[in-house]
């Protein structure tokens, strides 16, 4: 992990652009976190890329404010063409999509294989 919490790893090798944080996304790594994910949309749109998927396998929790950066990501990725899906989520993540009802607005897939194919 880096200092402020959060680690990254990136995969482009498929038709889409995988990333995957990891660590718990809450008041000290929301920013981090949203301005990696705009950053990502644009490496995603600059690749000729039309998805990115975001495994959610990593994330320990995540608060109001990092789902706030995922909706400010998607409009962003609406902008620049590129949608994103949400992959692997955990049990907390799970949980924390259907309490906040974003498992009814991206798209949420049991495996990352199956969001990118």
């Amino acid at each position: 992990m880096t200092d402020s919490g959060l680690a990254w790893n990136v995969d482009a090798s498929s038709t889409a652009r995988v990333i995957q944080p990891a660590g718990r996304v809450d008041e000290s790594t929301a920013t981090e976190f949203g301005d990696r994910l705009i950053e990502e949309i644009g490496a995603t749109a600059s690749d000729g890329k039309a998805v990115m998927a975001l495994d959610l396998s990593q994330i320990a929790y995540m608060s109001s404010r990092g789902l706030r950066a995922l909706t400010l990501a998607q409009r962003s990725g609406d902008q620049k063409g590129v949608k994103i899906v949400l992959s692997e989520p955990n049990e907390v993540m799970r949980e924390i999509l259907a309490i906040s009802r974003y498992d009814m607005i991206f798209q949420v897939f049991d495996t990352t294989a199956d969001a990118v194919a």
